[in-house]
């Protein structure tokens, strides 16, 4: 017979969730004191910013830890990178700017996804010589990332589509197409 539930398991497990609030609360007051914009009923896990005035995460997005926001150049005005509403970003997320990243409302993009909107020359002497490239990466609404999907610079996906796990997405995506692969392909369009 299995072991029957403690009766401090439900009392541990709502004092752990009212510490997490208030930590929430603590970090999203942190945050925005640096300029950071914060829609309402979004909080805030543990999360790595270099500039807080270029982020803005709209209202009712679920947030996992461990997100990495980086605005890759000296101050300039913000925000840069652009979280829509009600949208859910899974632990381990970067998003890695030099021009602009924007995810639309209702988007889910889950664990270990990486955004970077420029890359490196890769002819010449060494790689700091040779300028790179970089063009904003805009997603959606409804868009739908699987796990440790990567997303280059340039590139537009479209409302509804979606990207399989462990995809490279090196060119744009119309809307309510699926991809997969490296580097990502169209594999069908929903219904």
């Amino acid at each position: 017979m299995p072991d029957s539930p403690s009766l401090l398991q439900p009392v541990f497990y709502r004092l752990r969730a009212v510490g997490r609030s208030c930590a929430g609360a603590l970090w999203r007051g942190y945050w925005s004191a640096q300029g950071m914009q914060i829609g309402a009923g979004t909080a805030l896990p543990r999360i790595t910013v270099t500039w807080p005035h270029q982020v803005a995460i709209g209202a009712g997005c679920v947030l996992e830890p461990d997100l990495f926001f980086k605005w890759d150049g000296i101050w300039a005005p913000g925000p840069r990178i652009r979280i829509g509403d009600r949208v859910f970003l899974g632990r381990g997320c970067e998003f890695n700017a030099q021009v602009g990243i924007e995810i639309g409302d209702d988007s889910s993009i889950a664990s270990g996804c990486k955004f970077v909107d420029h890359d490196h020359g890769i002819v010449g002497e060494t790689i700091d010589a040779v300028p790179g490239r970089s063009g904003a990466i805009v997603l959606g609404k409804h868009v739908w990332l699987g796990a440790n999907v990567i997303v280059l610079r340039g590139v537009t996906i479209g409302d509804g589509a979606v990207v399989a796990a462990g995809a490279v997405v090196t060119k744009s995506i119309p809307a309510r197409e699926i991809w997969a692969g490296v580097p990502a392909h169209h594999l069908r369009t929903k219904e």
